[in-house]
């Protein structure tokens, strides 16, 4: 087999006992760390209010909540079809975009969480977090630990996909990143990536801005709202903006690194760039809960940005997947 120049084989190799007792620990890993938030947002959609403290402005926030709720309910059951797909024999049968578009999707939610949320355990362990006098100040929201419970789901949910996803893309499409990047791509893809990695750099230039403290581009509300553990939140989105922008330049580019390094940097960084980007954008469009003036018309067009950085650097990467099909 030829793939851009780099002349590879690959075979499909059969799962060991041992690998398959791991896809079983890890398949009901990521299908009990759904429960709690299915749990909370099936008690939410009832009429409950566990874990809403009095005061609480999820009360009064009415149809777009409940919507909200459900969308997000949905999702979160995805990742129980995604485990069959990538356990199950027939997975493999299943086609490519009807997998890769939900999994490039959870990427791209989880991995912000997988880089943040422990950063974010660490400083309040070494307590330098919000202290008890900050938190009461604040608007009530929700119970802390609903937030605890839930962001530790979304924690092992992320390992367990990422333990399945790796050894499945690994059985059904191993040759697309084996070898070298080899050959440069075609001119208009170097646009697109010409285009990509500035805005990646910037990003991620903006997101540390404001993980040190700078309020450029933020509401009123946001910049009160500072803390240790924002910052922690925004180095999470600058690495990942800048993973994709690295990533873009190497693919790219070409040469003679392993491909699946610059592969797995576009992949990650470019997903959560797009998909916490739209995520953010369309959150900030919806009505505003409580009484507060929500993001800047500027932050906006920063969620925006990250939108169109995700989607050229991911228009890069699908072009190098393609270049690679066997010819």
């Amino acid at each position: 087999m030829t793939t851009r120049g780099v002349h590879t084989t690959y075979e499909p190799q059969s799962s060991t006992p041992s690998q398959g007792a791991g896809r079983r620990v890890l398949a009901a890993a990521a299908v009990a760390a759904t429960a709690p938030y299915l749990a909370l947002k099936a008690a939410w959609l009832s009429g409950s209010r566990i874990g809403i403290p009095d005061g609480s402005v999820l009360l009064e926030a009415g149809p777009f909540l409940t919507v909200a709720n459900a969308v997000t309910l949905a999702m979160d059951a995805a990742v129980i079809a995604l485990v069959l797909v990538l356990t199950r024999p027939w997975g493999l049968r299943t086609p490519a975009w009807l997998l890769t578009v939900p999994v490039f999707t959870a990427t791209g939610l989880l991995t912000p969480i997988l880089l943040g949320f422990p950063g974010q355990l660490l400083v309040r362990a070494l307590g330098f977090g919000t202290g008890p006098e900050a938190a009461a100040a604040r608007e009530p929201f929700l119970d802390s630990w609903v937030f605890i419970v839930v962001y530790t789901g979304f924690t092992v949910q992320g390992l367990a996909l990422a333990g399945l996803f790796v050894p499945y893309a690994r059985r059904r499409w191993g040759r697309r990143w084996q070898g070298v990047l080899g050959e440069r791509l075609p001119s208009p893809t170097g646009v697109v990536a010409a285009a990509a990695v500035p805005c990646a750099l910037a990003l991620g230039a903006l997101f540390l801005y404001w993980a040190f403290g700078g309020t450029t581009g933020l509401s009123a509300e946001q910049a009160a709202a500072h803390s240790v553990e924002s910052s922690v939140g925004s180095v999470a989105h600058a690495l990942c903006a800048l993973a994709a922008g690295v990533g873009t330049l190497l693919l790219a580019r070409g040469g003679t690194l392993r491909a699946r390094w610059p592969l797995g940097l576009t992949w990650v960084g470019a997903a959560a760039t797009l998909a916490w980007g739209a995520w953010m954008l369309n959150a900030s469009l919806g009505p505003q809960l409580g009484h507060g003036e929500g993001p800047s018309t500027a932050t906006q067009l920063i969620y925006a940005g990250q939108m169109v950085t995700g989607a050229l650097a991911t228009a890069v990467l699908t072009r190098f997947l393609i270049s690679r099909r066997t010819s």
